[in-house]
C-alpha cells in the first residue's frame, strides 16, 4: 500500500488532500513519524524519524494522530482481497504482503495481469492506491514492488533478470543499511552486481555472515517460499518516553514491566521462549541490545523478569539518560524442550546491523 496510514487519512478527511501529512506523536514530546504523504516526503520526512524533526523540514506539515484500529479494519479489506487470489498470503506488515499467484483463482497465467487486476480491487473496496512487483523470485518482487511508487507496477519477466540486477544500487538491496552500504562502497562494490567479482574473503570482512546471502542475492537467486502461516519469531513490547530516564530504579521497575508483559503473552499462547533480549536507545540516539539464550526455554514470570534485569545490568542505563527501553522474547517453542517454532533450514535476510 501507498503511505499507507497517511493515505487512509487523507481518504477520510478531504482537507488534508494535497497537503503534506505525518501521522505521528506530537512534535513537542518524543513523537515519531509514522508514515508520511507523499507531499512530506519531497522535503525529506520518512518514517520513524523523530517528529520534531519533521517539522523543522516542513514546518507546514500536518500532523495527525494514529488510528490503529481504522487502518488494521482496512488492513483486514486487503488481505482479504489478496485470499480470494490465491491462499498463498505471507503478511510482511499491516500493509504488505508477499503472493504466490502461481496457481490463482482468477486462472491468469500473468502475475502482471494478477497484480493490475488486485490494484483495481484494491482502489474499487477501499479507495487507496497499490503498488505491486511481479517477479520470479520474494528478493526481485520485493524491490520491484517500491520501484514506481505510488500507484506503481513493475514486472520483472524471467529473460529481464539480468538487466534488472544490472541497475541495482548496492543501497537497493533489503537489508543493506547505510553503514554497510558506506562500507561495502569504501571497497569498491557500488552496484549489487559488484558483489559476483568480489573476494570472498572481502566480503566477508565487510558483511560477515551476510556474504554467502549476498552472492546468492547478486545473482538474483532467492530460493525462499511464500509462507502464508509463517510462525512468530519474537514477541516484545518498547516504549519512548517523554523525558529521559534518569533515576536506576525506575529504569528497572519499567524493565520489569515489560518483561512481565512478554511472560503473560506467552502464558496465554501456551509458548516458551529460549532468549530474552533488551533494548536501550539512550539520550543521545545511541541504540544497544543485550540478549540472553537459555538451554531450556522459559516461561515463568520470575526467569524472565530476573532475564531482563540481568541484561539491564549489562548497559550504562542510569548513568546515562534513557529515551528508550524494549524488552523482547525470541527463539519461540512449544514446549521447554523445542524445538523452536522456525524452520531453521529457512533462509531469512538479516536486518542490518546499523538500524
Amino acid at each position: 500500500m501507498d503511505a499507507f496510514y497517511a493515505s487512509v487519512e487523507q481518504r477520510d478527511r478531504p482537507e488534508l488532500r494535497g497537503h503534506p501529512v505525518a501521522v505521528g506523536g506530537s512534535p513537542t514530546g518524543r513523537g515519531v513519524v509514522c508514515a508520511a504523504s507523499y507531499e512530506a516526503r519531497k522535503f525529506g520526512v520518512h518514517s520513524a524519524m523523530p517528529m520534531a524533526r519533521a517539522v523543522r523540514l516542513c514546518p507546514n506539515i500536518i500532523v495527525v494522530p494514529p488510528d490503529f484500529a481504522k487502518y488494521g479494519a482496512v488492513s483486514t479489506d486487503v488481505f482479504a482481497l489478496f485470499r480470494r487470489v490465491t491462499s498463498l498470503v505471507e503478511p510482511l506488515s499491516l500493509d504488505e504482503a508477499y503472493l504466490d499467484v502461481t496457481e490463482n483463482t482468477w486462472a491468469e497465467p500473468l502475475a502482471s495481469t494478477v497484480a493490475r487486476r488486485l490494484k483495481a480491487e484494491i482502489r474499487n473496496v477501499t479507495g487507496l492506491t497499490a503498488s505491486a512487483g511481479a517477479a520470479p523470485n520474494k528478493f526481485l518482487a520485493k524491490i520491484a514492488s517500491g520501484w514506481k511508487k505510488p500507484d506503481g507496477l513493475t514486472v520483472i519477466a524471467p529473460e529481464r533478470v539480468e538487466a534488472f540486477l544490472g541497475e541495482l544500487p548496492i543501497e537497493a538491496l533489503w537489508g543493506v543499511g547505510p553503514v554497510t552500504a558506506r562500507r561495502l562502497r569504501e571497497r569498491g562494490i557500488t552496484r549489487l552486481v559488484d558483489v559476483r567479482t568480489a573476494r570472498p574473503e572481502l566480503l566477508r570482512d565487510t558483511v560477515g555472515s551476510f556474504a554467502s546471502v549476498l552472492v546468492h542475492l547478486a545473482h538474483g537467486i532467492d530460493n525462499r517460499a511464500v509462507e502464508p502461516n509463517r510462525p512468530l519469531k519474537s514477541r516484545g513490547s518498547e516504549n519512548t518516553y517523554a523525558s529521559d530516564l534518569t533515576n536506576r530504579d525506575e529504569i528497572r521497575e519499567e524493565v520489569a514491566a515489560m518483561a512481565r508483559h512478554s511472560a503473560a503473552w506467552l502464558a496465554r499462547k501456551n509458548l516458551w521462549a529460549r532468549t530474552v533480549t533488551l533494548k536501550v536507545r539512550y539520550d543521545d540516539f545511541s541504540t544497544i541490545t543485550r540478549s540472553s539464550t537459555a538451554a531450556l526455554a522459559l516461561r515463568d514470570e520470575p526467569e524472565i523478569v530476573g532475564g531482563a534485569l540481568k541484561l539491564l545490568d549489562r548497559t550504562e542505563a542510569g548513568s546515562r539518560p534513557v529515551r528508550l527501553l524494549g524488552v523482547s522474547v525470541h527463539n519461540l517453542c512449544e514446549s521447554p524442550w523445542g524445538p523452536t517454532r522456525m524452520d531453521e533450514s529457512t533462509p531469512r535476510l538479516p536486518f542490518d546491523a546499523d538500524t
